[in-house]
């Protein structure tokens, strides 16, 4: 006879049949309630039932496997057993909690039901046990509002509205001001909200409790807000959620009594301090709900020395055996401590450096752990703005909460997350000002700038998320009175769409839009970087002559090149020439040249263009002194740099000499059906070769010029849009010969390449042969995407958005390389080259280059550096580091 699948995995009593490594089964939550159990933490008994089982729940149409009933009955009798309780008992009631808890955590996204087991017999039995009938009571009226709230869809407003009339009518504003008469009364009052929703009577078999408990916490895997942090944060693969039952304790049983969130280290700035909050004779919600404001965990080592120094002993425990940065939630019942969570905790990014940095220092681990610990997406954090210094002391702040979240942010302020979502769709930055925020506020919460909030701590709603998304937040701004769309701070009046500028590292509000600035790379983050760079220029690939795995950025000016070597990065992979032509001044000039009848006026406007790409070509030379720098010809269509309006089109005319009506005809003949797939790119440089040999002319003498003052100069000449090796066969000996020239004359010897743009399929196909003439290959993924998926960059946005929420694209392929289409003509581009010319340097330029799943990518099909704008350069330097330990064989 075959051996049922085990579906319910039981902890107490100091053993537990699941562990820690078991979180894709028993999801976070059980595996870690289930380690703690092991390592002899006081954690109230219980029993998790697996992910699996969401799984099946959802393939067999919310049906559960057979045998499971019997296993959580089985289970739940161990339990009672074990506490001596039974659920639903009119004398010593076992009460229970059910809550969610995914591999993956998702805090605050799925549902939980709190006091499970209370009945009208029950609380009795509550109230005569604990000798607190106002405890009970409590506890009865708060099942009740959470049951109905979240297993039968009840509004929740529905029992606020009724728990406030029963304070007006007794003429008090607190919860705790109402006696155990008064919570009778909004029992009475509750039970009929949820018959008058529901059509049905408040369920009094615990066993239905359960059940009904269990059923909504599996279909909350898939409620619209569990589904968009999923989303927001790219979670996929997992089986489901798995639900815990576990003994209730209470922290609302009197003064000695209380609840509190607290992580081993600082979440927001990552110092190795035991930082959290609590409350005093209050249950979990009410801490992280934003209901009542926490005190400080450091209150409570003055307080009660004794739970303190045994919260801290926990902390020194998790911290040494999990290796990382633990997020806790305990409850003290009557003096005694139980823990009723750990997890790793959500930081933000300046946290999660400091910790790795830390941790390292402290030999709980190696420098290669300490990469792989911080995100991408965290590291991202680290380059937010931040108001600029130098205004900072003229500046008064209006308000200070909570520094809950940093980096600074501005926006036009708004009150609901749906207003937040459509402003922001309509093209305006918001800030989101809420009294609190709630899990149902996520999508409104991700499109902000910045979060606001007047109430709630460090451990709310707003604070947790918002670390996790990297959004700057201010909590708990007491000063923010929140009234319709208008807020009060400092007795002025702000209306919806006003601007207000937050600092959610200092905690400050103030008023308008304050300048910003961008952070820079040092410290902390300069010392963890370095350790990245380590480990990827280290990297040793059999298949590839060079050792390591470089970062150069995208840049078009000196500045940006200084930006980008000041963020660490070792080159340029991509400076575009048109871009130069925009600056006051050129354009005109530039205008001139495609405007031009005949070879003699184009020859005389590029003469004046010359100089003014020369000197560009040097700042950046000397801002990359000993750094490769990519340098591509002219690619656009002449069509985008012509005058547009008629005003232009005449002062054109009157500058260069012709009526309107020639110039007019010149313009429309350069009109295309289809410019992306028209005259640009090489196709350029081959009916224009003036052009090219003005650019190539201009990064050669600039190159000499340079490098005559002791600049180490390697330029790389790129020759951009190629599909057929005659192309490239045909400008390369020209731009070969210029240089030549240009070297002869200025007595100088420069180390240059000139290379190609794979960015069309066919150049992909065929690189064995356009490898013969190409010194080197640089990818540029935004156009092959483009050509290969027939998707108008320009266009697209209207659709994709749909494609992948509708599952038909995982991923936006502009956004992130589409690795099964595109990635075949990347990879085969990449082999074909090296067949051909073995030392082959290969890289991508497009916007791709900053991806982390597309740097991965990069690694594995063997190119020797990725190129990304130069705010990404950091991030693309740990997502590179990251890909060499993820591909080690």
């Amino acid at each position: 006879m075959a051996k049922a699948t085990k579906y319910v995995y039981f902890f107490g009593a100091g053993k537990a049949e699941g562990e820690a490594a078991m979180k894709n089964r028993l999801g976070g939550k059980g595996a870690n309630l289930a380690e703690m159990t092991n390592l002899g933490i006081p954690v109230p008994p219980g029993f998790t039932i697996s992910a699996d089982v969401c799984d099946l729940f959802y393939k067999n149409n919310k049906k559960y496997p057979a045998g499971l009933d019997k296993q959580v009955q089985d289970n739940l009798k161990k339990l009672e057993t074990l506490m001596g309780k039974k659920l639903g008992d009119p004398k010593d009631p076992l009460l229970v909690s059910v809550r969610s808890g995914a591999a993956v955590s998702m805090p605050g996204m799925m549902d939980t039901v709190l006091n499970l087991g209370l009945n009208d017999r029950a609380v009795e039995g509550l109230a005569a046990l604990s000798g607190n009938e106002r405890f009970a009571w409590d506890a009865y009226r708060r099942f009740i509002q959470m049951f109905g709230d979240v297993v039968r869809e009840v509004p929740h407003h529905a029992f606020e509205e009724a728990l406030e009339a029963v304070k007006k009518k007794k003429g008090v504003e607190e919860d705790l001001d109402l006696d155990a008469d008064d919570l009778k009364e909004v029992v009475k009052r509750y039970k009929g909200i949820f018959k008058k929703h529901t059509k049905e009577d408040f369920p009094q078999e615990p066993i239905k409790q359960l059940w009904a408990s269990i059923d909504a916490v599996f279909g909350s895997w898939n409620n619209p807000r569990a589904i968009k942090y999923r989303q927001i944060n790219e979670i996929k693969g997992l089986l489901g959620t798995a639900v815990n039952v576990q003994t209730m304790v209470f922290g609302n049983l009197g003064d000695d009594s209380g609840t509190g969130v607290c992580f081993t280290r600082d979440p927001s700035t990552g110092a190795n301090e035991y930082y959290g909050e609590y409350l005093m004779n209050a249950q979990g919600e009410d801490v992280v709900a934003g209901i009542r404001t926490p005190l400080s965990l450091k209150l409570l080592a003055r307080r009660n020395p004794k739970i303190y120094k045994q919260l801290d002993n926990v902390r020194l425990l998790l911290e040494k055996h999990y290796k990382d940065m633990q997020d806790l939630e305990f409850t003290i019942q009557q003096k005694t401590l139980y823990i009723l969570q750990t997890r790793n905790g959500k930081r933000t990014g300046l946290a999660a450096v400091k910790m790795a940095v830390d941790m390292v220092k402290e030999k709980l681990i190696t420098k290669e752990q300490a990469v792989m610990r911080v995100s991408p997406d965290q590291l991202d954090q680290l380059l937010h703005p931040m108001i600029d210094p130098k205004l900072r002391k003229g500046i008064k702040a209006l308000a200070k909460g909570l520094n809950a979240s940093p980096g600074a942010a501005s926006g036009q302020i708004v009150f609901t997350a749906d207003e937040a979502e459509e402003w922001v769709k309509a093209g305006k930055k918001v800030l989101l000002v809420r009294r609190e925020t709630s899990p149902d506020d996520i999508g409104g919460m991700h499109v902000s700038q910045g979060i606001l909030t007047s109430t709630g701590g460090m451990t709310s709603h707003a604070a947790v998320v918002a670390r996790g998304m990297g959004t700057p937040c201010v909590a708990g701004c007491k000063a923010v009175a929140i009234s319709g769309n208008t807020a009060t701070i400092d007795g002025r009046r702000y209306k919806e769409g006003e601007w207000l500028t937050i600092d959610g590292s200092s905690g400050e509000v103030f008023e308008g839009e304050v300048k910003l600035v961008q952070a820079k790379v040092s410290g902390e983050l300069a010392v963890f970087l370095s350790w990245a760079d380590q480990i990827r220029l280290a990297a040793v690939r059999s298949d590839i002559k060079e050792k390591g795995f470089r970062v150069r950025t995208n840049a078009d000016l000196p500045r940006d090149a200084k930006v980008a070597r000041d963020f660490g990065a070792e080159g340029i992979g991509l400076t575009r020439t048109e871009h130069m032509f925009f600056d006051e001044g050129r354009l005109e000039i530039f205008q001139e040249m495609i405007v031009a009848e005949d070879l003699d006026a184009r020859k005389k406007a590029l003469k004046k263009l010359l100089p003014l790409q020369k000197g560009d070509f040097k700042g950046i030379f000397k801002a990359m002194d000993g750094l490769p720098v990519t340098v591509r010809l002219l690619d656009p269509p002449l069509h985008e740099f012509v005058p547009k309006t008629k005003e232009d089109t005449k002062a054109l005319a009157d500058k260069i000499g012709v009526s309107v009506k020639k110039l007019q005809a010149k313009i429309d003949s350069l009109h295309e059906l289809n410019p992306m797939l028209g005259h640009r790119g090489c196709r350029l440089g081959v009916t224009y070769p003036e052009i090219y040999d003005m650019q190539v002319q201009a990064i050669a003498e600039a190159a000499c010029e340079v490098a005559k003052n002791g600049v180490k100069v390697l330029p790389e000449i790129m020759i951009p849009l190629i599909g057929v090796d005659v192309e490239l066969d045909m400008l390369h000996q020209s731009a070969k010969r210029i240089v030549q020239e240009v070297m002869a004359k200025k007595k100088v010897k420069l180390d240059y390449k000139i290379g190609t743009m794979i960015e069309i399929p066919r150049a992909a196909l065929t690189a064995d042969q356009v490898a013969k003439v190409a010194e080197f290959f640089s990818f540029g993924t935004n156009d092959l995407t483009q050509m290969t998926f027939g998707y108008s960059r320009d266009d697209a946005g209207v659709f994709l958005p749909e494609y992948v929420e509708k599952g038909i694209l995982e991923k936006d392929p502009f956004q992130s390389l589409d690795q099964q289409g595109v990635g075949q003509l990347v990879e085969m581009g990449v082999q074909k080259g090296r067949l051909t010319r073995t030392n082959l340097k290969v890289g991508i330029c497009g916007e791709h280059g900053g991806d982390p799943s597309s740097i991965d990518f990069c690694y594995r099909v063997g190119m020797n550096y990725v190129s990304c704008s130069p705010y990404r350069v950091p991030i693309a330097r740990l997502a590179a580091a990251q890909a060499v330990v993820n591909n080690r064989k």
